[in-house]
């Protein structure tokens, strides 16, 4: 009988050792390298998510201050003092929301794109398909965007805020709600709108400065309008002289003149 020959395939554990012995010496080689590269990805990791709980406590501190005037408003105040104090609130709100995305946005992109360089991760083909995919993705949800936008610049220029009576072209109403998407209108029946920041082309504010307020005097058809027209003079000078018209009344009362006659006034 023949003696089996041991196969080919079968490693001896003379090999085995060789083996095992460079995989050690691999892994001592590359050891500290991978140790420093943990650390430095650990302290990445810490540095940015200490500097952007830092940062939104920064910014809420900074909202929490412009609120103070609006906090310190008491139920007994004027509905005026409320609603610009509402206003003001949630102006503030918007902009501190805004700003803390801004925050964490930039402080974990960045913390991203560093950690990766780290590990030695060609950053090049990374940013070529998210330049790609923001292109496509800002495409589809191009209303979105343009919708959020707009909502951030009508708050940063104010240009209506809650309580204002505005004209949107597709509505026109008291605001009740300012957000960074849709803008919330009470009509006069009391229906609420929905406006989308991105389809308002012009506001109408009537609440911003000044205003003109038309009051139709009615006399008998035979009485002397001069006589009617300089009682309304004197009567518009004394107004302006007494609270509170002395600071709601910014210009004289003005007489145009006839406007109607009927059979029993003029």
């Amino acid at each position: 009988m023949l003696a089996e020959d041991p196969s080919p395939t079968t490693p001896s554990l003379r090999d085995a050792r060789r083996d095992a012995s460079e995989a050690a010496g691999w892994v001592e080689e590359n050891w500290s390298s991978w140790l420093g590269g943990g650390l430095r990805i650990l302290l990445i990791l810490v540095i940015a998510f200490v500097l952007r709980a830092v940062l939104r406590r920064v910014i809420t501190k900074f909202i929490q201050r412009m609120n103070r005037t609006a906090q310190a408003v008491d139920g007994t105040a004027l509905r005026g003092l409320l609603v610009n104090a509402e206003r003001r609130r949630q102006r503030s709100e918007a902009i501190g929301s805004v700003l803390r995305s801004i925050t964490s946005f930039v402080v974990m992109g960045t913390a991203a794109m560093t950690v990766l360089s780290v590990l030695n991760i060609n950053l090049a083909p990374l940013l070529a398909s998210a330049g790609v995919a923001g292109v496509a993705l800002g495409f589809g949800a191009r209303n979105l965007v343009t919708d959020f936008l707009s909502g951030v610049f009508m708050i940063l220029e104010d240009q209506y805020g809650v309580g204002d009576t505005v004209d949107a072209g597709v509505a026109s109403g008291e605001v009740i709600e300012v957000g960074l998407r849709v803008t919330k209108l009470r009509g006069e029946e009391g229906a609420i709108w929905y406006i989308r920041n991105g389809e308002v082309k012009r506001i109408g504010n009537r609440s911003q400065g000044w205003a003109t307020a038309g009051v139709d005097v009615q006399v008998r058809y035979d009485e002397d309008l001069d006589r009617a027209r300089r009682t309304i003079l004197e009567t518009g000078e004394e107004l302006a002289k007494e609270e509170p018209w002395s600071e709601r009344l910014w210009g004289p009362v003005e007489v145009p003149g006839l406007d109607a006659v009927t059979l029993e006034s003029v």
